[in-house]
């Protein structure tokens, strides 16, 4: 992506130049946290970082999108069992998200864009949504590069429905993104079968429960990763990063049903 759309980059008085009151900003969300045996610890931020910038690099200009840094360290308390998992305590990420708002709510920028490739997160930049658009008068918005199957998405039907973390997509992504990051041959299929007859009580059920990354298997990932190519993972890149650019060209005209 040309660095002309980095947001870091800018200096101050560009700051008060360039944006204006139509400019979205994006902030992308990862996660530091264990992923198994095949994945690494940045895999969440990995994904997140390279859609929002391939996404940037293709509507930046047209819609005045600016990237920020993307957030690393976040809310992962589920793998909190694993050394070298990096977690945020709920309390202290809801006050990064405040402090962010705060600022850049001085810029003329109104439209804040959370994408996030952490699951974990997603509860809790739903209620970050809300408070910084109380407190700073931010238009907010929450997406993901891809709906995690514990939220309404979808996850292969081998998976039986509950490919949540380092499974057949997750893995398949960064064979497309980092293959040098990823050791397949660590790889062993993990999916919790037991529960996978429950209507209710399940991943993706209407029914959520408190869970740890290690309560279904020891080695902390819960999908199948022995299926993903890096051809699977290009379609589902290039889908991400389709969406996001679409989503984006509703964030620039969105004003809550009030003409503009």
């Amino acid at each position: 992506m040309t660095p002309a759309r980095y947001f870091r980059d800018l200096t101050g008085p560009e700051v008060a130049e360039r944006l204006g009151s139509d400019t979205i900003l994006v902030q992308p969300l990862g996660a530091i946290e264990q992923h198994g045996p095949h994945l690494p610890l940045s895999t969440d931020s990995v994904i997140a970082s390279a859609v929002a910038e391939a996404a940037v690099a293709q509507v930046g200009d047209e819609l005045d999108v600016w990237l920020l840094p993307t957030l690393e360290y976040t809310k992962s308390n589920e793998h909190a069992w694993s050394p070298g998992t990096v977690w945020l305590s709920a309390t202290t990420l809801l006050a990064v998200l405040d402090d962010l708002g705060r600022c850049l709510a001085t810029t003329r920028a109104r439209r804040l864009v959370f994408l996030n490739g952490h699951g974990g997160n997603s509860a809790l930049l739903n209620v970050a949504n809300r408070e910084l658009r109380l407190a700073h008068g931010l238009m907010t918005f929450l997406t993901h590069p891809g709906v995690p199957p514990d939220q309404g998405g979808t996850s292969p039907a081998a998976e039986l429905g509950m490919g949540v973390h380092g499974g057949t997509e997750e893995t398949s992504l960064m064979l497309h993104i980092a293959p040098h990051l990823v050791q397949m041959h660590k790889a062993a299929r993990r999916v919790p079968e037991a529960i996978a007859d429950n209507q209710y009580v399940r991943f993706g059920g209407t029914v959520s429960f408190g869970w740890m990354s290690n309560d279904f298997f020891p080695d902390g990932y819960i999908g199948d990763p022995t299926a993903a190519t890096a051809e699977l993972g290009k379609q589902l890149f290039d889908g991400a990063v389709r969406g996001f650019c679409e989503a984006l060209r509703e964030i620039a005209v969105f004003n809550f049903g009030k003409p503009r």
